[in-house]
């Protein structure tokens, strides 16, 4: 019931505060309060419902930009003693907010992503640990055991920081996703060479050998793992199932190329290079396309343009790619 409403704290100088009146009387808002002032500061918090979450960020955003020295802060609400009579919405309203799709507001899921998005020795450590985990259960042909290196790797934050940063058009954030998902695939091929020239390979592994084909249910499994880590991240309802599924499409093959590789299998490693190209491709366009339905913009005019064109240069550049992909693989397929 309390899942749609968040409590919007902005911290500021007195004088800010009392611009906001206006604001905080209107209908976007249910409830509010302005706190008591300390230190030539107050605060005020306003209760405000899913659909207009945004709208009162943006707003708030736009009064205090000319401003210094103030801060907004996000909470969910857990609980309201007595139960607010806006809370209660009439059955009609119920039974639409049941069937309606919540979205988080841009900076939720803005904080959601980038709260992961780092180069730290637990990131390496993580990636080096799932991929050699990866390796010996694509080698042993032991689906439980690539079950479990899917489990623990860290693959989701990157891909999903591509896919936002493309779309609001957010070229830093885009910069570093796209580091961060570089080096995480690197190190994880990596690895993969270094196993593949110490121990020995079995090339009867289904599990080892099946990364080296390319089909159209690849390119569904990537298309729907990158739809369904959008739609995790822009609903609210996160799940580890998400992220399982994005690194079934990029972990294994990632390994594969870098076993073979190691191994002196370079038509195998090229085909496990294709395959995984093809994931990273589909991940990132199902993504973006599942963000752009959902209405996910930027605040100001200029950053909507900007990301406007972005999105579409991207969704254009993420199509053409899978089509010469896919026209590789084809290609490869007749030889």
């Amino acid at each position: 019931m309390y899942d749609d409403f968040r409590l919007i704290h902005l911290r500021a100088p007195k004088d800010c505060i009392e611009k906001l009146s206006d604001l905080a009387q209107s209908d976007d808002v249910l409830d509010w309060h302005v706190g008591v002032e300390q230190n030539g500061e107050s605060e005020i918090t306003m209760l405000v419902g899913q659909k207009k979450r945004q709208h009162v960020l943006d707003k708030l955003q736009k009064a205090m930009e000319s401003e210094s020295g103030w801060r907004i802060l996000v909470q969910p609400l857990e609980a309201a003693i007595p139960k607010p009579e806006e809370l209660a919405p009439p059955e009609e309203e119920q039974k639409e907010r049941a069937q309606a799709r919540r979205m988080q507001s841009r900076e939720e899921i803005y904080n959601d992503i980038t709260s992961s998005l780092s180069i730290d020795s637990n990131f390496l450590l993580m990636v080096a640990l799932s991929s050699i985990v990866a390796a010996i259960g694509l080698m042993k042909d032991n689906v439980a055991v690539v079950i479990g290196a899917m489990v623990i790797a860290p693959l989701l934050g990157s891909n999903l920081a591509l896919i936002f940063a493309a779309t609001v058009g957010d070229r830093s954030l885009l910069a570093q996703a796209a580091k961060v998902a570089a080096i995480g695939a690197g190190l994880s091929i990596a690895i993969g060479v270094i196993i593949g020239i110490i121990f020995p390979v079995d090339f009867k592994s289904v599990e080892l050998m099946s990364r080296t084909h390319v089909g159209a249910d690849s390119i569904a499994l990537a298309l729907a793992s990158g739809a369904a880590a959008a739609l995790s991240v822009s609903t609210g309802v996160a799940s580890a199932l998400v992220g399982v599924m994005v690194a079934v499409a990029l972990l294994p093959p990632a390994m594969t190329a870098g076993v073979m590789l190691g191994t002196g299998q370079p038509d195998y490693a090229l085909s496990a290079g294709l395959l995984l190209l093809v994931n990273i491709v589909s991940v990132n366009l199902a993504g973006q396309l599942v963000f752009w339905i959902s209405g996910l913009k930027p605040r100001t005019w200029y950053e909507r343009k900007s990301a406007g064109q972005s999105i579409k240069y991207s969704i254009i550049t993420w199509v053409v790619s899978l089509a010469i992909l896919s026209a590789a693989i084809w290609f490869r397929a007749q030889i």
